[in-house]
């Protein structure tokens, strides 16, 4: 297999070149850096390049050239090239319109000149290579993962391997390619989904841990105590690791599925600061993650807390396997999860074409289909616009008067703009259908009762969100709706009494030295840019408390 290409293209000969010069020293040979003088060239490129399965790590393309824009191309490249990563070249001129009028197909725009390139190119492609490698799936070796394309444990454990950033290889049962693989371990019915491990050894329906540990993901704890214990991966517990690892503490993190919570599944957040074309909520979360690592966060996935304990000055975490981590300090940012579908079908078909939020590992069911999303907000705008430029049609229904009432502007004009969005207003889905796989559902209006019966594979599920906060149990105060209560409140609707002379720090539960972050806390902004800030004002109060406590 050649090394992965990096695809460049642009007709002004001049640019075309010094940029390659550029490129050369610095990637070859761990990359071939390929030229196209014209637009067309480059998609035949592409074609070519997918016809020999070769793989492409990165197409940078100019804005304006003469045949195709350079958005128009990059759009294309995605249906060639799924994950490569897409570069727009643009002049400083154009910039402002570059950027408005960059879509999900675009991860980053370069500007003309980029000189000096240590400066201004070769950090912004390094991070994009990374992010490339990170997720690229190569067609052979490595961790491959045989099921039933419709089974809820397969889905389960492919969101699992994608989220936690296992590279491997998906094979359904009813390819040809499986029965041989099957055969070689002597695999029945009783063993799917069946795990392949890079030597070939087999795991057959593992649990999660078992197949993580298997694969040297960390799922248990190195030490007895540290000075702070966040629950939650999502980006609060993410942002208060980089901040409590960074300034010295000793942070661990449990997180009970992967990196990223919710908003991990989010295929594209277009208003996080810092990103003018956007960014993946599982590339924000792993970068999060390799941040928080690099600092010393240890972090254990696929491990849920079952409860916590209050002994005088300490604090302890009980895990699911039994086993109690002691703390000075607990930052509990467990976050939501979005609402089950209340209607006769979904339940048995959860995994099986209705699915809770929508994240890559599930793109590649959508190609060429007829998909439908159920909600209102952000994340089911987010989705409805990814999933559109891979399915044949999208349609998303809604309970709202008007997409306005609960998603952001730019994301109500972007959906209206796409030829194959179709948006259902005041309407909900009524009954979910099909044998082994979901095949039909009833959309139904909520104002009149009308209802309508359509054909489909594909349902994704974005109804509100509840926390994830059983756990706690009378620990600590929280609302009737479960969100945990903080600063001043809780101090005034504690039910065990507050035990201190101040009040608590404004992150602060009814228990000192436990606050919550993000989502999980009453009276949140449920953003992710909020949740990162709550993260690390977390810390900011967490040293507060240690300063008073010890």
């Amino acid at each position: 297999m050649p090394e992965p290409a990096i695809l460049v293209v642009d007709d002004d000969d001049f640019v075309l070149d010094a940029l390659a010069d550029d490129l050369r020293p610095r990637y070859e040979p761990r990359y071939r850096v390929l030229l196209a003088r014209t637009g067309e060239a480059g998609i035949e490129a592409l074609r070519e390049l997918r016809l020999r399965g070769e793989p492409v790590a990165l197409v940078i393309a100019a804005h304006r050239m003469a045949d195709v824009t350079g958005l128009e191309l990059l759009a294309r490249s995605r249906e060639l090239s799924y994950d490569a990563r897409r570069v727009l070249l643009t002049a400083f001129a154009e910039a402002d319109a570059a950027i408005r009028a960059s879509n999900a197909a675009v991860d980053h725009y370069l500007l003309k000149p980029w000189q000096p390139p240590d400066e201004l190119l070769y950090p912004a492609l390094d991070d994009l290579l990374e992010a490339w490698k990170a997720n690229h799936r190569t067609p052979f070796g490595g961790v491959r993962l045989l099921g039933h394309r419709w089974s809820s444990r397969s889905h389960e454990l492919r969101e699992l391997l994608a989220r936690n950033h296992v590279p491997y290889q998906w094979i359904d049962v009813e390819d040809p390619e499986a029965a041989p693989l099957l055969e070689s371990v002597d695999a029945g019915a009783d063993d799917i989904p069946l795990v392949l491990l890079p030597d070939g050894q087999p795991l057959r329906s593992p649990p999660d841990d078992d197949l993580l540990d298997s694969l040297g993901v960390h799922t248990r704890p190195e030490q007895q105590f540290y000075d702070v214990v966040i629950v939650g991966g999502g980006p609060a517990g993410l942002a208060a690791a980089v901040y409590a690892s960074s300034e010295g503490l000793r942070a661990l993190l449990v997180e009970r599925k992967a990196p990223g919570g919710q908003a991990g599944t989010s295929s594209h957040i277009a208003n996080y600061p810092g990103f003018p074309t956007g960014i993946g909520g599982g590339e924000l979360a792993r970068r999060t993650h390799d941040q928080a690592r690099a600092f010393g966060t240890e972090i254990l996935v696929a491990r849920a807390v079952d409860g916590l304990e209050v002994n005088g000055s300490g604090r302890t975490i009980l895990l699911d396997d039994g086993s109690r981590v002691d703390c000075h300090a607990v930052v509990i940012a467990t976050g939501v999860a979005y609402n089950q579908l209340d209607a006769p079908g979904a339940r048995d078909l959860t995994g099986a074409g209705v699915f809770y939020g929508a994240a890559a590992a599930e793109a590649g069911l959508c190609r060429g289909q007829r998909v439908f999303l159920l909600g209102g907000g952000n994340s089911a705008g987010q989705a409805a616009a990814y999933l559109a430029e891979v399915a044949s049609s999208v349609t998303l229904v809604s309970l709202s008067e008007v997409l306005s009432e609960n998603m952001s502007h730019y994301l109500v004009d972007q959906l209206e703009a796409l030829p194959n969005v179709e948006i259902r207003l005041r309407s909900t889905v009524a009954r979910c259908e099909g044998g082994d796989h979901l095949e039909r559902i009833t959309i139904q209006r909520v104002d009149t009762g009308e209802d309508e019966t359509v054909d489909t594979n594909l349902l994704f599920v974005f109804i509100g969100a509840a926390p994830h906060t059983d756990w706690l149990g009378r620990t600590l105060v929280r609302d009737d709706r479960g969100y945990i209560i903080t600063g001043r409140d809780a101090r005034q609707t504690g039910y065990l009494g507050w035990p201190l002379d101040r009040d608590p720090f404004p992150l602060e539960t009814s228990v000192p030295g436990v606050l919550a972050a993000g989502d999980v806390r009453r009276d949140s902004l449920k953003r992710v840019v909020a949740a990162v800030g709550e993260g690390g004002m977390a810390v900011h109060q967490l040293h507060r408390y240690l300063r008073t406590a010890r």
